[in-house]
């Protein structure tokens, strides 16, 4: 699918008004995000899946979620959402293709040990997607989830470095952990991936 010449009122709006658009139904917002972003993103798929129609498949799915979810939505850049969330689904496409191996190999080698084994090929995904979903928080939030996630830095120490009172910190935490949960489908799979890339994220 070509992208369009197109010059219309929402072309030169920036993402962040474009979705708060988005969450108040405007359709041609959502039409903006879709065409601004469709070829960077069916790049983005088939440079991960090799396979076109896959790719288009994947594209399509990801902006019908966006849509789908514009209600719920606590992101202010889809950019890095999109992107993610394509490279995220070509992963869960080729895992149930069994095609992990074709996967593996086009991993570029990033230390002198052997290949990195499947267990920590998904988490690296699992991380990636996770990290483009926080950087589409709002910045306090996004900042507050880092340095307690990345960090490991408790609220009052988040607090003092970011001035601002425990309780607000413990508010965007809570706003973050529910929006990604959100994102990620429910609380189960949430846990499961935080816990994943936890796991095997220490043996690269």
């Amino acid at each position: 699918m070509a992208t369009l010449m197109r010059k219309n009122r929402y072309t030169d709006f920036p993402d962040e008004r474009l979705v708060a658009l988005l969450r108040n139904n405007d359709e041609e917002a959502f039409e903006e995000i879709y065409h601004r972003y469709w070829d960077k993103l069916l790049a983005i798929g088939y440079a991960h899946a090799r396979n076109k129609e896959l790719a288009e498949e994947i594209v399509q799915d990801v902006l019908l979620s966006l849509w789908k979810r514009r209600h719920d939505m606590e992101i202010d850049r889809p950019a890095a959402w999109l992107a993610t969330a394509v490279k995220f689904s070509v992963f869960k496409s080729l895992s149930r293709e069994s095609r992990r191996k074709d996967l593996l190999q086009q991993q570029p080698a990033e230390n002198t040990e052997a290949s990195l084994d499947e267990d920590i090929i998904q988490a690296k995904f699992f991380k990636e997607y996770v990290d483009g979903l926080v950087a589409g928080l709002p910045e306090q939030c996004r900042l507050v989830f880092v340095y307690s996630r990345d960090h490991q830095m408790s609220n009052k120490e988040i607090a003092k470095t970011l001035n601002l009172s425990p309780k607000t910190v413990e508010s965007h935490l809570t706003k973050a952990l529910k929006t990604l949960r959100h994102l990620l489908g429910n609380h189960r799979f949430f846990s499961f991936v935080l816990a994943f890339m936890g796991i095997f994220l220490k043996k690269i």
